[in-house]
């Protein structure tokens, strides 16, 4: 169908033009510094939020929540300057809204877990936990996802719905822990002589804590060995390498006093068979 561009009335068309064309130029410029407005202050906030004292986990969460809240706004405000109704805008949103959070049940159950998290903070930035089948530092905690490193330095993301409605172990959440190490010692030793060279060992390291009073315990006796268990609380940041160093220095005290540690051996009985 070919236009005829005698029937078209140009000042209607001028009037459309320098009506709607402001309104839309104006728009986008509103668009534009209303972006960069959102940019300055989620910057400007973050910028605040690390100097101060406040929960690295509650900065991670709250910058992009608010970010997300005043771009909404703005998209409010720019569809009210083409005159759309409020009312019938935000019924429209709220049919979207519905429809959108049916599409979407377990990302908003991932935005509430997060929200509990914030709440009652089972863990924070920082703190090495344990959940199901991962474990490692907790990097950033946001919206949706709990971030994790491993400690071979590998990057876990976990919906927050599961870290907030699952068990977990939180290693950092007190300063001390009680380091356990079990022995296995031959019946051929002096079992007494061994308990009291591993308390000596204890009562004298500077990073086992003397209050509670480590021990060592009898355990059990098995088959090939008499087993111990030695226990000495120390502080949380030292357990994995006062653990290896333990275990190097009660085998080089066990070498130097010849205490025996059982191997695993089998008795095999040849019987003869007679001859007639």
């Amino acid at each position: 169908m070919l236009i005829n561009f005698r029937d078209i009335n140009y000042d209607e068309f001028i009037h459309l033009v320098l009506t709607y064309g402001v309104k839309i130029i104006f728009t986008l410029i509103v668009l534009i510094i209303g972006l960069k407005l959102i940019k300055w202050f989620t910057t400007r906030l973050n910028n605040r939020l690390d100097k101060s004292k406040i929960d690295p986990s509650l900065k991670s969460f709250v910058t992009p929540l608010i970010s997300v809240v005043l771009k909404i706004l703005l998209l409010i405000s720019i569809i009210s300057m083409f005159g759309v109704e409020m009312t019938s805008f935000v019924a429209i949103l709220a049919s979207f809204g519905f429809a959108l959070g049916l599409a979407l049940q377990g990302s908003l159950s991932n935005f509430a877990g997060g929200i509990l998290i914030l709440i009652l903070k089972p863990y924070r930035v920082g703190d090495f936990i344990e959940a199901g089948d991962h474990s490692g530092t907790v990097k950033d905690i946001q919206i949706f996802y709990t971030y994790l490193a491993t400690t071979d330095n590998k990057k876990v993301v976990i919906p927050n719905s599961i870290m907030a409605n699952s068990s977990l172990i939180n290693y950092s959440t007190y300063k001390t822990r009680r380091l356990e190490i079990k022995l296995f010692c031959s019946y051929n030793n002096n079992l007494y002589k061994v308990k009291e060279i591993i308390e000596n060992l204890l009562m004298d390291h500077e990073k086992i804590l003397k209050d509670p009073k480590p021990n060592v315990l009898f355990q059990e006796l098995s088959n090939n060995s008499v087993n111990f268990v030695v226990r000495g609380w120390v502080q949380a940041s030292d357990y994995w390498n006062l653990y290896n160093e333990l275990i190097l220095l009660i085998k080089n005290l066990f070498d130097k006093e010849e205490i025996m540690i059982p191997h695993q051996q089998i008795d095999v009985h040849l019987q003869e068979k007679s001859t007639s």
